[in-house]
């Protein structure tokens, strides 16, 4: 199994002043336990669940390049990027910047986005959702185009949505075919049917049976076109706090292992944590020396 680790807040002591030096730190420190990939989120406001909207949130795309400077090994990414932030051949050209200057370690991370009280909020465009999901399948296939070849595509491409005349990406990104291209959300009728058409990932939520059925459903729609599931890779995101001996509100290194042990038996191959309270010291090492061993052999 491969593990990932999302950093969600940024409510860190210190300040707008410290997060710069935290976010390095975490990140240098998550590349050196031996987390193989490492995600933020593509919000502007902090989500529910997670704080209150006036909680500090970087952009996404600029964080990941500050933390490719921190890192040498594991590969970055948005869990998930917003469709209707970006157009589309900026999400392409962002992804290929990052990629680059990474030595080739860039995901595309993406899908049709949910969160309209910050695109409100801020003056984005919030289309209905019908039409953020044309909006979604014509920028994957954008993607495919400039993706391709060693300059991307000379063919136009004449969309509902997006119009391009010369789909040229130079320099062309240094992962091969393309970065790996993943597709977020767990719907079945649309979501996992675009990831069986253009993904290279999915990344669904829930517990052992609910992404046993979602992974399912996807192998279905892969059926339906010819394509062969295993080249999809699988993965979810969870919620952990960890502590060494499992006090109360945490959980203990077994606890953890056997939780993602059983994510692993529903069919996930890459398990992405949302480590709370990130910054403490000792936490992503406790991490990378009680469970990421333990999850290695899944």
């Amino acid at each position: 199994m491969k593990v990932g680790l999302q950093i969600s807040s940024f409510t860190w002591p210190g300040g707008p002043e410290a997060i710069g030096p935290t976010l390095a730190r975490v990140v240098r420190t998550a590349d050196d336990v031996g987390f193989d990939s490492i995600w933020v989120m593509d919000h502007f406001f902090q989500i529910r669940g997670l704080g209150v909207p006036e909680d500090p949130m970087l952009e996404g795309m600029t964080a990941l390049g500050f933390m490719a400077a921190h890192s040498e090994r594991a590969r970055l990414g948005l869990l998930v990027g917003g469709v209707h932030y970006r157009q589309p051949a900026l999400w392409v050209k962002a992804t290929t910047t990052l990629d680059i200057l990474s030595g080739g370690r860039a995901w595309l991370g993406i899908g049709a986005a949910w969160n309209q009280e910050e695109s409100n909020g801020l003056g984005f465009p919030f289309p209905p959702m019908a039409d953020r999901f044309e909006m979604l399948e014509e920028t994957l296939q954008i993607a495919h185009g400039m993706f391709s070849g060693e300059r991307g595509t000379e063919a136009p491409f004449e969309g509902r949505h997006y119009r391009a005349t010369r789909l040229l990406n130079g320099p062309q990104s240094i992962s091969r075919p393309r970065p790996p291209i993943m597709i977020g959300g767990g719907g079945e009728r649309k979501t996992l049917r675009l990831v069986a058409q253009y993904g290279d990932a999915c990344n669904v939520f829930g517990g052992p049976e609910t992404i046993h059925h979602k992974f399912e459903v996807l192998r279905e729609h892969c059926a339906a076109i010819g394509r062969d599931p295993d080249e999809i890779e699988r993965t979810t995101l969870v919620s952990v706090r960890v502590s060494a001996d499992g006090r109360p509100g945490t959980s203990s290194p077994a606890e953890v292992v056997d939780r993602l042990g059983e994510l692993s038996d529903a069919g996930a191959q890459h398990v992405i944590m949302a480590v709370r309270d990130v910054w403490e010291p000792g936490r992503l090492e406790l991490l990378g020396s009680d469970v990421l061993p333990a999850l290695r052999v899944l």
